[in-house]
């Protein structure tokens, strides 16, 4: 899944540093070119990482901005390549090298330590010069003058991979992930922000802290949203700017996944509820229990129009974002090619939904930290307790 997909997975960041205001192409070209990805398919290399053209992974160049470059948008791919040998396969072929060292020498019964690993080594080498690697690849999406940054992949592992080589790449910039309490912050005018401010739970500003000493913030959140949604409380406002005016309305629910974490004496205990439900009994008891929400499905709903996907309460990744499957109509679309026409229309939806999405985080937020939260938090404790015993 890619920028192209009208379902993906996604992180976001925020770029911290100095970015050139002359010259940028040439620097972006230079800094991309210095990590470009180098194919070890004609070679034996067990692996490559490096950036390569979004729309061109065979052949990266980026000696043009066309290759790289569209309106307020930078856009390329992280692809790895790697070769993978079956460990059954490796073992095998390891036997019947060390079955033939053996027959050459009788007096031994099995063969030396370091013989043992040269022959692991030969076998290994063997194989990997005999397998195609495996491409894996994450499309990368910059609005170089706000400095978000739009990752297209929501595997930890492959979050860390890229913070690294761009972070090589690009010499005194830095992607900081968009975590909750920092999109909170980001979204909250001067008095929200005190507000947020007496609510953090966090002893530092440091990135890990912040994460994990303000988990409360997308547990109650999630916990906050289905049970107004279960409530038939469901409508919201645009509050943020963006594609739709402020004021205008639109509908969030969360439904068919959810699933709940809390400690346990063997360690952390899951719960996965899945299929839409009426009165989701079986989460309920689990948040009576003291379980918390830790990922769920958030519907968004606008003029028809439907967006979906699983947030991550952690984090605030995106897991399966889908967009509406529609055509959306934009000032001098026909002249474009089909790819650029695509690539548009994929960024407009996808920050359209984001905007529905920070407007109710922020409805959220004005409610979370103001003086009505003690009525709410009244309500959702009555609505847990209801038919559960």
């Amino acid at each position: 899944m890619g920028v192209y997909s009208n379902t993906v997975s996604f992180a976001q960041y925020r770029v911290s540093g100095d970015v050139p205001q002359q010259e940028r192409f040439a620097w972006l070209s230079a800094a991309l070119q210095g990590r470009i990805f180098k194919s070890i398919e004609q070679s034996a290399e067990e692996q490559a990482e490096g950036w390569t053209c979004t729309d061109a992974p065979d052949d990266p160049a980026f000696e043009s901005p066309a290759d790289c470059w569209r309106d307020r948008y930078l856009f390329f791919t992280y692809r790895r390549d790697q070769r993978r040998i079956p460990a059954a396969l490796l073992k095998s072929h390891i036997g019947r090298a060390e079955g033939d060292y053996l027959a050459k020498r009788p007096e031994l019964k099995r063969p030396p330590k370091r013989e043992r690993e040269e022959i692991k080594e030969r076998a290994r080498l063997g194989l990997l010069a005999r397998s195609l690697p495996s491409p894996s690849t994450m499309d990368v999406s910059w609005q170089i003058d706000n400095g978000l940054l739009t990752l297209f992949s929501a595997s930890s592992k492959a979050m860390e991979r890229f913070e690294e080589l761009f972070s090589k790449s690009f010499e005194n910039l830095r992607p900081q992930l968009i975590y909750p309490y920092a999109r909170a912050k980001a979204l909250l005018d001067e008095a929200g922000q005190q507000q947020l401010a007496v609510a953090n739970q966090a002893g530092s500003d440091a990135v890990l802290d912040e994460i994990q000493s303000n988990r409360w913030l997308g547990e109650e959140f999630l916990l906050w949203l289905l049970q107004r949604g279960l409530d038939g409380d469901g409508n919201f406002a645009v509050s943020v700017p963006g594609n739709y005016k402020q004021k205008e309305p639109f509908s969030a629910w969360i439904d068919d996944r959810i699933q709940l974490q809390g400690g346990g004496e063997g360690g952390p205990q899951k719960v996965a509820v899945t299929g839409s439900q009426d009165r989701y009994l079986e989460a309920r008891s689990a948040l009576l229990s003291g379980k918390a929400i830790s990922s769920a499905a958030i519907y968004l709903e606008k003029n028809e129009l439907q967006w979906r996907f699983v947030l991550n309460a952690e984090l605030f990744t995106f897991g399966s974002f889908r967009c509406p499957p529609v055509k959306v109509e934009r000032e001098g679309v026909e002249d474009l090619s089909e790819r650029e026409s695509a690539f548009y229309e994929r960024m407009y939806l996808l920050e359209a939904g984001l905007q529905l999405f920070d407007s109710l985080l922020v409805t959220f937020l004005q409610e979370r930290l103001g003086a009505g939260w003690q009525e709410r938090q009244a309500a959702i404790t009555a609505w847990l307790a209801e038919d559960t015993a």
